[in-house]
């Protein structure tokens, strides 16, 4: 009768020892996979923000000033007034007589280099 419940009082141990060790595993899975999900999330968060400051750069009012500035002489635009700056469909354009033509780098190395 002894040797009975010493088996059955190892078997229940063993089987205690599984379980507990079962248990673990499957905790430790979970961890890190909610690890793994802080990851993406931080990792979309920094993707989100450089999207936001890309959009607030590009959203900017003065921007579209800049651009005409900039281009000026490419785009053959004329000087903008300040109620134009709410669409690009509202900038005047010049006749097209006036236009400069936009050549390509190329183009335009090998019309300089000729004499």
């Amino acid at each position: 009768m002894r040797s009975l419940y010493f088996i059955l009082t190892a078997l229940s141990v063993i089987g205690l020892a599984f379980w507990a060790y079962h248990e673990n595993y499957e905790t430790q899975e979970a961890l890190s996979e909610a690890e793994d999900l802080q990851t993406q999330i931080s990792d979309a968060r920094q993707r989100l923000r450089v999207l936001n400051a890309e959009w607030a750069y590009l959203n900017r009012p003065d921007r579209l000033r800049e651009l005409a500035d900039i281009n000026f002489d490419r785009l053959g635009l004329l000087p903008l007034q300040p109620n134009q700056f709410g669409r690009i469909d509202q900038v005047a354009f010049p006749p097209e007589d006036t236009l400069l033509p936009i050549l390509d780098p190329i183009e335009v190395s090998e019309t300089e280099a000729r004499p």
